[in-house]
């Protein structure tokens, strides 16, 4: 039951912390994600009914399936991150997330590591590194800080 109690609340969280950010990114990167000529032309537009009614449809089952998938993982440490401070849990789960979903994430994408080695120039454009990265920092917070808070 602890650990079904444990992947509920993770997965809760999780959503909450993530569309958080994306609310607030969404507003200052539009346009990285809107428009024919955006940044992220690999990524649906956002600014196109269909695709983000595609976007409106998936976003809360993929990311109960991705809190999940995460809550899961954890399993074998729970014992342990419950001995251990807020401080300490803040610090472990916010960068947990920030590096492990993003900066050193297996899928290449322009601000981590795996893009800098596979994407091509145009999508690695240094003053688009503070919006793609303003979303992730915000999500890694605010998770860390609900997670550390009210998971232990």
């Amino acid at each position: 039951m602890q650990y079904l109690m444990f992947s509920f609340w993770f997965i809760i969280i999780h959503t909450f912390a993530y569309t958080i950010a994306g609310m607030l990114a969404l507003k200052i990167s539009k346009d990285l994600y809107e428009e024919k000529n955006r940044f992220l032309d690999f990524l649906r537009d956002m600014s196109d009914k269909n695709e983000s009614k595609h976007v409106s449809r998936w976003f809360i089952p993929a990311q109960i399936l991705r809190g999940l998938l995460m809550s899961i993982a954890l399993y074998p440490i729970l014992g342990l991150l419950g001995g251990i401070s807020f401080m300490l849990r803040f610090v472990f789960f916010g960068s947990l997330m920030f590096i492990y979903t993003d900066f050193a994430s297996a899928v290449p994408f322009p601000n981590n590591i795996e893009g800098f080695v596979y994407m091509k120039h145009r999508y690695q454009r240094k003053e688009l590194f503070g919006k793609l990265y303003f979303e992730m920092i915000i999500y890694s917070l605010v998770f860390g800080f609900l997670t550390a808070y009210f998971l232990f």
